[in-house]
């Protein structure tokens, strides 16, 4: 798995993305149609923690969080931005998405959860503002932001 393997497969996953309303609608279609037992699913889990064993992904540390921009907004990528974070037991900055956030949580550890949910996906409508956490063990989430969008907060 490389970098540009890793972009090709999100670049598949945004064009079914592109227009769509981030809301409930979407957070249960995603979990329907790329959920947990989907190859979808496996195959990102699988690139993920590929790219952090391989130093691509979530190559950036501060305050216990690895993280890291794997890719910038772009056309192919349907105007989203990709992040990933390796988070263990912890609550990230509290920040805020403009034009919404959608996640996957990949746990590493077979209870750990991001913001009370277990592995799948987790859309945040725009306007929505949280602190990260991650509880009971390790997770990778994967974070398409469109746009880029997203505004650190003090809180």
């Amino acid at each position: 798995m490389s970098p540009t393997e890793f972009r090709e497969q999100i670049t598949q996953l945004t064009a079914q993305l592109a227009g769509r309303p981030l809301d409930a609608g979407l957070d249960a279609w995603l979990n329907a149609e790329h959920g947990v037992e989907t190859d979808t699913y496996r195959q990102l889990k699988q690139a993920c923690m590929t790219g952090v064993a391989e130093g691509w992904l979530c190559e950036r540390e501060g305050g216990g969080i690895r993280y890291g921009r794997i890719f910038k907004p772009a056309d192919d990528l349907h105007g989203f931005s990709v992040d990933v974070v390796d988070m263990q037991d912890i609550a990230g900055p509290h920040h805020a998405h403009p034009q919404g956030e959608i996640d996957l949580i990949m746990p590493l550890d077979d209870n750990a959860q991001f913001d009370g949910r277990p592995a799948g996906w987790l859309v945040y409508p725009p306007g929505s503002a949280h602190r990260p956490t991650v509880s009971s063990g390790r997770a990778l989430v994967l974070y398409l932001l469109p746009q880029g969008s997203i505004e650190f907060t003090r809180h």
